[in-house]
């Protein structure tokens, strides 16, 4: 499905959710490998969102780069495990869906901070995104990114191996003095620094924020870019419980939340962290209404 003859066709699209979240819930703790280890729950996981409504589902890639692969010890084959979540989104989407192929932080930081180039996360990200591309995604959603400049190495390495359509969603930290990033990047800065260099969406996920406060990061992000906006917030603030975090905002008060994002001037929502099917369901009736 053409990706960008959906974002002009809607007024809202409707992204799933989390699939981290999903998947600890059935016990499977190791994200990335369970697309070589347990496809059918990853598979069963994306038709529950499709079933809730979405309009696009988001292939279960995230940080499946080959630098977050070897320093956090993961042990799969990159070509493989991108294939792997590519196909079966793709599966899950019965064509009437696009599907987006996921990158995210190497996890790692870039000099002087860390002891990465910014030619070293370029390359790991053009592998990945390669693939994905070979795979037949419509388009890619690099998200949780909270140093811009990882951000951009993404959203260059995404566009020299395609032509596809690439969101580019960031991760703030306080929705106060602009919205900034662990970084400190504001909000102002990700969104028109994003727009020049080719972004076909821009938009804010995870983080520490809740919802209500990801809509005043949102009108940000509108007032300095043309660009569609995506907010995907968390289901409310992270809570620490017996060394777990946890999550707790209920469906109807995300999808609350989500009506603000959405009246702040987002055109594409989702969910992230915590969220589930009965999240996204609840945003969809609500935003029949919009």
């Amino acid at each position: 499905m053409d990706f960008r003859r959906l974002l002009k066709d809607k007024k809202i699209v409707l992204l799933d959710g989390a699939m981290g979240t999903q998947l600890d819930k059935k016990g499977l703790m190791g994200r990335g490998t369970a697309n070589l280890d347990a496809p059918q729950a990853v598979l069963e996981v994306h038709r529950a969102y499709a079933r809730a409504g979405c309009d696009v589902l988001i292939a279960n890639t995230l940080t499946m780069n080959r630098i977050y692969i070897e320093t956090h010890k993961v042990g799969v084959c990159v070509p493989e495990v991108n294939r792997a979540g590519a196909e079966l989104a793709r599966q899950a989407a019965d064509d009437g869906r696009c599907v987006l192929g996921n990158l995210s932080s190497t996890g790692q930081l870039l000099e002087p901070y860390g002891t990465y180039r910014e030619s070293e996360f370029c390359e790991t990200f053009r592998e990945q995104a390669q693939v994905l591309a070979q795979a037949g995604v419509d388009g890619f959603i690099v998200e949780t990114m909270f140093d811009l400049r990882e951000a951009f190495c993404a959203l260059r390495a995404c566009k020299e191996v395609s032509p596809l359509p690439v969101i580019v969603s960031i991760g703030f930290q306080t929705d106060q003095n602009g919205g900034r990033t662990m970084m400190g990047d504001t909000a102002e800065q990700c969104a028109r620094q994003l727009t020049e260099a080719g972004a076909a969406v821009i938009g804010a996920n995870c983080g520490d924020l809740d919802p209500m406060q990801m809509s005043r990061v949102v009108a940000l992000l509108r007032t300095a870019t043309d660009r569609p906006i995506a907010a995907q917030p968390n289901a409310g603030k992270p809570q620490l419980v017996d060394d777990r975090t946890v999550f707790d905002m209920g469906p109807a008060a995300f999808a609350d939340g989500i009506v603000e994002c959405v009246r702040a001037g987002a055109q594409l929502v989702g969910g992230c962290c915590g969220t589930g099917p009965e999240h996204i369901r609840a945003v969809a009736e609500r935003i029949r209404n919009l």
